[in-house]
């Protein structure tokens, strides 16, 4: 599969605005779009609280989190660790993660992934399906090389 990427332009995303005015509602989150490029891919995130993200490996990707406001709990290579205003979360190719807002309160996030692989596109599959069912995200992940990890 031939995947195409955009060409980067010179210009200003908005604050509040996505690439396109995109929005995308995955797992309880707002997922908000701001770069995308072959090797780079942005996005701006709000957590509610009690949301959260799986534990799950990139296998070809490093992902990151730049924490905006709030706490968020993760548990990374196996250990728990948590993140506040100011703090970059680093996430390695291959190495698992899961990330939880426990906080009590709504958290804004921007992460990152490098390079982009195929990541927008499956949270547009995401976004798109009818009940986001824990199973059928699985499958649907893995589909794009995201695999979540069984409960422990």
């Amino acid at each position: 599969m031939i995947v195409t990427f955009p060409i980067e332009t010179a210009d200003i995303t908005r604050a509040n605005e996505g690439l396109q005015n995109i929005n995308w509602h995955i797992l309880g989150q707002t997922y908000v779009p701001k770069s995308y490029t072959q090797d780079s891919f942005s996005w701006h995130a709000t957590f509610p609280d009690g949301t959260f993200v799986p534990p799950h490996i990139h296998p070809d990707q490093d992902e990151y989190l730049y924490i905006l406001e709030g706490r968020l709990d993760f548990m990374l290579d196996g250990r728990d660790e948590s993140a506040t205003p100011g703090d970059t979360v680093r996430l390695p190719r291959g190495k698992p993660h899961g990330i939880f807002n426990k906080s009590g309160q709504t958290v804004k996030t921007l992460f990152w992934v490098s390079p982009a692989q195929r990541l927008y596109d499956l949270f547009w599959a995401l976004h798109n399906m009818k009940e986001q069912k824990p199973e059928e995200v699985i499958a649907l992940s893995a589909q794009y090389n995201i695999h979540f990890l069984p409960p422990p």
